[in-house]
C-alpha cells in the first residue's frame, strides 16, 4: 500500500432503500435533478436561483477566476426580503416562522408577520445607531428569537453580521470583534445552560475594553436580574434592546444587495493564532442553502423542522435560520442543554411540538446511546418522518441506533457532509431517491463535483482512501478569508492547484460511487507508515455492544511513529476492566484489521466536547502527550478535561 494514502479499512454492506410511502410523496422521487445538473451545471444552479426573489436578474451565472468565484453577477436581491417579505403575500404570513422554547420551559411563537415586524424594528434601531451597508455587527447571544431578529435585521440593511458562539470567552470574543472591526455588539444580560446563568454582558464588558471600533452595545433582557448588568453599564454606549425597540418604526425598506455583496463573516471554531473569518456573500449562498433545505430535508408546508445546532455555528446560520425561512418553513429553536432537566428533554420537545424533521450531530446521538433507549421510549416520536446528521462522520452503529430507536425504522436518514467554508450541504442522500448505507454520506448534491485524490492530486480507485476535494466552484462557497485573501488561497487552494478546493478531510469512494468521510487529515494517525483515519477505529469500537462512544488519537511512539490511543465511554451501568480492554482491542482487529489495533484503551466517564457536540481530540492528544492544555473556552463542560487527565494519569500509574 502506498504509505502516502489513507488506509480505508471499514466495510459496511447494509443498505436501506427509501421507504415506499416516503418516496411516493418526496420532493425528489427520481434521478432528474442529478441528470439536469450533470447535463448543465450552471443551468441547474440558475434554476435553483429562480426560486428566490430578485430585484434584478443576473447577467451571468458564474465567473471563475481560480481560485476566486463570483455567482449571479449583476443580480440584485435581499436575504431578509426572501426570508420574510415575499411570504407576507401568501398564507404563510400567519404561519409560525419560529417556535422557541427556553431552557426553563418558557415558550414563544413568532409568525412570519410577527418576525417581519420585529426585524424591521431592529433594522431601524441599527440604522439609528449609524449602521449602514457594509458595516459589521457582532452578535453574541444565546439561542433566543432575538438572535434570528438581529441576523435578519443586518441583512435587511446590508450590514455584515458576525455571530460569535455564546460559549466563547472574552478573549476569543475580543479577537473576533477586532478582526471584523465591528461597530455594534448585540448581546444579552445572560443565558441559561443546565440551570446556570452564563453572564454574557459581563463577558462583553471585558472584551470591548480593547475594542476601539465598538460604538454601541445593545443588551437583550433574557434573565432579568439587575445584578447581571449593574456593574459595567456604560451610559451612552450600552442600551437595552427592549427600550430601543419600543419606539422603533415597524416598517423598514430593504437594501437591494448585489449577489456578491458580503452577507456574513463566521470565524471557524478551534482556530489558533489570528482568527480565520470565513466570508460568505449573498446570492450564491442563499441559492444553495434554500435548495438544499428543500430537497435534502424533503420540506413540506406543514412540517415542523428542528435543527438542534446553535446559531453560533454555520449549521445554525444555514439550517436554523436562512434555509428554513427562505422556504417559508416552521423552524424550532431550543435554548438549553439536551439533558436538562433530564435526559428526556429532546424527546419531550419532539413530542410536544410534533416535530417532523430532526437534524442533529452524531456526537449527541452517541450520548443518547450511552443514556439508553429507555429515555426516547417514554415519548411519542411518531410525528418524525425524516432524520438528519451533521458535523462529523457518523459511526454505522450510531446510525443504526438512530434509525431504530428514534426513527422507528421508518424514517430515512440524511447523513450530510459540508463545512463552514462550503456554506451549505455538499454531499448527502436525497431521501426519496438514494439508497443509504450506515456511515456513508452517499452522493454529492446535484451540481457538486467531488473526488478523492492521492498526494499528487490524481483520483484514487474505488475503495482506496485519499484526500477529499471539490473540483469546481459551487454557489455557497466562501469567497475569501476576511481581510486576508492570501490565507484563503494558501489554505484552501494551495495543495492541488487553484482549480481544486482542498477540504482538509480524508475520504474513500466505494464501488457504488458513495463517499465515506474518514475524518480530518489533521486527525489521521500514522502507524508504521500507514495513514489511518480516526473515524474508522472509532466506528469499530462503537460497534462493540458495551461501548457508547469512542475518541481515537495518535500518541508518539518510538518504533511506530504513532500508536493508536482510544478513550472509550461505556453504556450506562457498565464498568471498564482489563479483560474488556483486551476484548475491545481484539474487536477492532476482527472488525477492521490488525493494523488498527489500539495500543492503549482508557475508559472515560465522558469526552471533551464543544457545546455544538464535537469531540475535541486536540485536548485528548494534549492529555496523552502530557502537554499543557490548549483553549478550552468552547467546551460544554470544562470539568471533563480535568477529570480525564486525572483518570489518564492514574491508569498510567496503575
Amino acid at each position: 500500500m502506498d504509505s502516502k494514502q489513507f488506509a480505508a479499512l471499514l466495510n459496511e454492506d447494509r443498505r436501506f432503500p427509501p421507504p415506499a410511502e416516503f418516496a411516493a410523496r418526496a420532493n425528489v422521487a427520481d434521478e432528474s435533478l442529478y441528470e439536469q445538473a450533470a447535463r448543465d451545471r450552471e443551468g441547474f444552479w440558475a434554476a435553483q436561483a429562480e426560486r428566490l426573489h430578485w430585484f434584478r436578474r443576473w447577467d451571468k451565472v458564474l465567473e471563475w477566476n481560480p481560485p476566486f468565484a463570483q455567482w449571479f453577477l449583476g443580480g440584485k436581491l435581499n436575504v431578509a426580503y426572501n426570508c420574510l417579505d415575499r411570504h407576507l403575500q401568501t398564507h404563510t404570513r400567519t404561519k409560525a416562522a419560529i417556535i422557541w422554547e427556553g431552557e426553563p420551559g418558557d415558550e414563544r411563537v413568532l409568525t412570519y408577520l410577527d418576525l417581519h415586524r420585529e426585524v424591521c424594528r431592529f433594522a431601524n434601531v441599527l440604522r439609528q445607531m449609524g449602521v449602514g451597508k457594509g458595516d459589521r455587527v457582532t452578535i453574541y447571544l444565546p439561542m433566543i428569537p432575538e438572535a434570528a431578529v438581529a441576523m435578519l435585521a443586518c441583512t435587511r440593511i446590508g450590514a455584515i453580521h458576525s455571530v460569535v458562539f455564546g460559549g466563547f470567552s472574552a478573549e476569543s470574543l475580543r479577537d473576533r470583534i477586532n478582526d471584523s472591526r465591528s461597530k455594534v455588539v448585540v448581546t444579552a444580560d445572560g443565558g441559561w445552560r443546565r440551570g446556570n446563568i452564563i453572564r454574557m454582558k459581563q463577558i462583553v464588558n471585558e472584551a470591548v475594553v480593547d475594542c476601539a471600533s465598538v460604538e454601541k452595545v445593545i443588551v437583550v433582557k433574557r434573565i432579568g436580574h439587575e445584578s447581571l448588568v449593574e456593574h459595567g453599564w456604560h451610559p451612552g454606549r450600552d442600551h437595552w434592546y427592549h427600550t430601543l425597540m419600543r419606539n422603533a418604526p415597524v416598517t423598514c425598506p430593504v437594501e437591494e444587495m448585489d449577489a456578491e455583496d458580503p452577507l456574513f463573516i463566521l470565524y471557524t471554531s478551534g482556530s489558533t493564532g489570528k482568527p480565520k473569518g470565513v466570508l460568505h456573500t449573498t446570492g450564491g449562498y442563499l441559492t444553495q442553502v434554500a435548495a438544499t433545505t428543500k430537497y435534502v430535508f424533503d420540506l413540506k408546508d406543514e412540517d415542523v423542522y428542528w435543527c438542534s445546532a446553535d446559531i453560533g455555528w454555520i449549521t445554525g446560520h444555514s439550517y436554523v435560520i436562512y434555509g428554513p425561512l427562505a422556504n417559508g418553513a416552521t423552524t424550532l429553536m431550543y435554548e438549553g442543554a439536551p439533558d436538562y432537566p433530564d435526559r428526556g428533554r429532546i424527546w419531550e420537545i419532539i413530542q410536544k411540538y410534533r416535530v417532523n424533521i430532526f437534524y442533529t450531530a452524531p456526537t449527541l446521538i452517541r450520548s443518547f446511546m450511552r443514556w439508553g433507549e429507555g429515555w426516547p421510549s417514554k415519548y411519542d416520536l411518531s410525528s418524525l418522518r425524516l432524520l438528519g446528521t451533521v458535523g462529523e462522520p457518523i459511526n454505522p452503529e450510531a446510525w443504526m441506533w438512530y434509525h431504530k430507536h428514534i426513527g422507528g425504522e421508518r424514517c430515512p436518514i440524511v447523513d450530510t457532509w459540508w463545512q463552514t467554508e462550503t456554506g451549505a450541504i455538499m454531499a448527502t442522500p436525497l431521501p426519496g431517491v438514494v439508497h443509504t448505507k450506515p456511515g456513508s454520506t452517499t452522493r454529492p448534491f446535484p451540481g457538486i463535483e467531488m473526488a478523492v485524490v492521492n498526494e499528487e492530486g490524481q483520483e484514487v480507485p474505488p475503495g482506496a482512501g485519499g484526500y477529499l476535494v471539490v473540483k469546481s466552484p459551487w454557489p455557497s462557497m466562501l469567497r475569501t478569508v476576511w481581510g486576508d485573501p492570501d490565507r484563503y488561497v494558501s489554505t484552501y487552494f494551495g495543495r492541488f492547484g487553484h482549480q481544486v478546493y482542498f477540504t482538509g478531510d480524508g475520504a474513500k469512494r466505494d464501488e457504488d460511487g458513495y463517499y465515506w468521510i474518514i475524518g480530518r487529515v489533521d486527525d489521521v494517525i500514522n502507524v508504521s507508515g500507514h495513514r489511518i483515519g480516526t473515524m474508522e477505529v472509532e466506528s469499530a469500537l462503537v460497534d462493540h455492544p458495551l461501548v457508547a462512544e469512542a475518541a481515537v488519537i495518535g500518541r508518539s511512539h518510538a518504533v511506530k511513529g504513532q500508536a493508536i490511543t482510544a478513550f472509550v465511554t461505556l453504556k450506562e451501568g457498565r464498568r471498564g476492566t482489563p479483560d474488556l480492554v483486551d476484548e475491545l482491542k481484539q474487536h477492532v482487529v476482527t472488525k477492521i484489521g490488525a493494523l488498527a489495533r489500539p495500543e492503549e484503551i482508557y475508559f472515560a466517564a465522558d469526552l471533551p466536547k464543544t457545546r455544538s457536540g464535537k469531540i475535541m481530540r486536540r485536548l485528548l492528544r494534549d492529555i496523552a502527550e502530557g502537554r499543557a492544555l490548549g483553549d478550552t473556552t468552547t467546551l460544554a463542560d470544562p470539568n471533563v478535561v480535568a477529570q480525564l487527565r486525572q483518570q489518564y494519569e492514574s491508569q498510567e500509574a496503575g
